[in-house]
């Protein structure tokens, strides 16, 4: 979701707080699990609560041309939106978007402060997919940062959008897209093709 159809959410706490240290993302820090231990003590040392963060969040508006993509590609496959965001962040860009389908994460919150997050399962983009093409689906995914290559790699077709360099550069395998309508193109090429 962030990176592709949102703004990155740490990246826009950041710059609400001044914290430089929360724009450190999935595009820089491959072990998901450290870069969340390394978010909880930030703002645990900063006393930044779960509603500042989702007051920032109100302020958030998708991608330019996101909905218009979503709604799209909505009209020819079944879509969902899976990502390592948490429920309580996701619902504003949810709507914004037209309610996708999200699977992702849940934070862990006591007195409006954040202590701790529940990852819905370990690896669970991969493993959606996978469960996904058991029940005989297709599978197209894209991404943009290292959480996502697992994804890539177990889905038939993989696509990295707006991605880094650095991601690029290391998974040559997956297909580099610039934006929502080369995207589109693609997924399209794609379908046209697939019996």
């Amino acid at each position: 979701m962030e990176g592709v159809l949102t703004p990155e959410i740490w990246i826009a706490v950041a710059e609400k707080t001044g914290i430089h240290e929360l724009r450190r993302t999935t595009r820089d820090e491959p072990d998901y699990d450290k870069l969340m231990r390394y978010r909880l003590d930030i703002l645990d040392r900063h006393g930044i609560k779960l509603s500042d963060i989702q007051n920032v969040i109100g302020t958030l508006r998708p991608l330019p041309g996101a909905k218009e993509f979503l709604d799209e590609l909505r009209s020819m496959v079944q879509t969902i939106v899976l990502s390592d965001t948490f429920e309580q962040f996701a619902q504003p860009l949810l709507r914004q978007l037209g309610w996708p389908t999200l699977f992702c994460h849940r934070l862990v919150v006591e007195n409006d402060r954040i202590v701790n997050y529940q990852l819905r399962m370990p690896d669970q983009k991969r493993k959606s997919v996978a469960a996904l093409k058991s029940l005989n689906y297709y599978v197209i995914s894209a991404g943009d940062s290292y959480n996502d290559t697992a994804m890539l790699a177990e889905a038939d077709v993989g696509f990295l959008i707006h991605a880094p360099d650095n991601v690029k550069r290391e998974f040559p395998q997956f297909k580099p897209v610039e934006s929502h309508a080369e995207l589109l193109n693609a997924i399209k090429a794609t379908i046209s093709t697939t019996p």
